[in-house]
């Protein structure tokens, strides 16, 4: 398949960091419930280290995933990263597999930034976000903490993930934001009005889980009927809507097959009409 290019998909800048609107998640590359070792890690770093001869110059991980094991495979498959920018986050534990204990600590989102900057073998991280707010922890001091990373040199930028409004213009209150990552889908869009903020104010939204289109996607659907005009899956489909939805939108679908990654790839080449944008948009 064609690498992505930038007028294929559009570039968007994070700071002063540039990259295509279409990264890659690599949460898929660990074992089942997101815990573990996958089952082959040879074919997880192949999947890796072929990203950037396919145009792909944005990778988004986290601590939690493994935990721990997306974030060496990244780095045993690409350090020392050469015009890649990888984002990762910190604010989830794991207890085991599909549990997810939220933890927005000052000194765990300390400690959590010193394990992620060893294990991808860099002095910096290019954007660091914090993965949800914690109800147990006044917002303003999670922020607070990746502010104080910034300030130390070891975060480059900063994300914020999962939040609403007010979460929003308050973590503004204190660090420049130039990401937010919240679900955001055909099926669910109830993050709209945060994708409305981040577009009058410039910064990325990389919808995670963006991917599912519902009932769209069944037959009959509207995203069934429109794949088939493009002989495409819903899926693509999916991915095509986002791109054409907001020029601050940046998905980072992932897998774990090599095929299904160049699936996903090739939703940037879809061109949707005004009149599929529509029904769509009316779900």
């Amino acid at each position: 398949m064609k690498a992505l290019t930038d007028s294929s998909v559009g570039t968007i800048a994070l700071g002063d960091l540039e990259v295509r609107r279409l990264g890659y998640g690599a949460m898929r590359i660990t074992g089942k419930g997101v815990w573990g070792q996958p089952p082959d890690p040879d074919v997880a770093r192949e999947l890796l280290r072929r990203l950037p001869g396919l145009g792909v110059d944005l990778i988004d991980t986290a601590d939690s995933y493994g935990p721990e094991v997306s974030e060496e495979l990244i780095a045993e498959a690409l350090h020392p990263y050469d015009g890649i920018t990888i984002a990762t986050k910190g604010g989830l534990e794991r207890t085991g597999p599909g549990k997810w204990p939220r933890n927005g600590r000052p000194e765990h989102l300390k400690r959590a930034c010193e394990g992620s900057l060893r294990r991808l073998r860099v002095e910096r991280i290019d954007l660091y976000q914090l993965h949800a707010p914690d109800p147990e922890v006044p917002y303003e001091e999670s922020v607070g903490a990746l502010r104080e990373l910034q300030d130390e040199g070891k975060i480059r930028h900063v994300g914020v993930s999962n939040v609403d409004l007010d979460q929003l213009e308050r973590a503004r209150g204190i660090v420049e934001v130039v990401s937010v990552q919240n679900r955001f889908n055909l099926a669910d869009r109830s993050a709209e009005p945060v994708l409305e903020r981040c577009e009058e104010l410039g910064i990325g939204f990389i919808p995670w889980f963006p991917l599912a289109a519902g009932e769209l996607a069944e037959p009959g659907g509207t995203a069934a009927e429109i794949a088939a005009a493009h002989d495409a899956g819903p899926g693509q489909i999916a991915l095509a809507w986002l791109l054409r939805r907001s020029p601050v939108m940046v998905p980072i679908p992932g897998t774990s097959s090599i095929e299904h990654l160049q699936e996903n790839l090739a939703a940037a080449e879809i061109e949707l009409t005004d009149d599929e944008v529509e029904r769509l948009n009316a779900g």
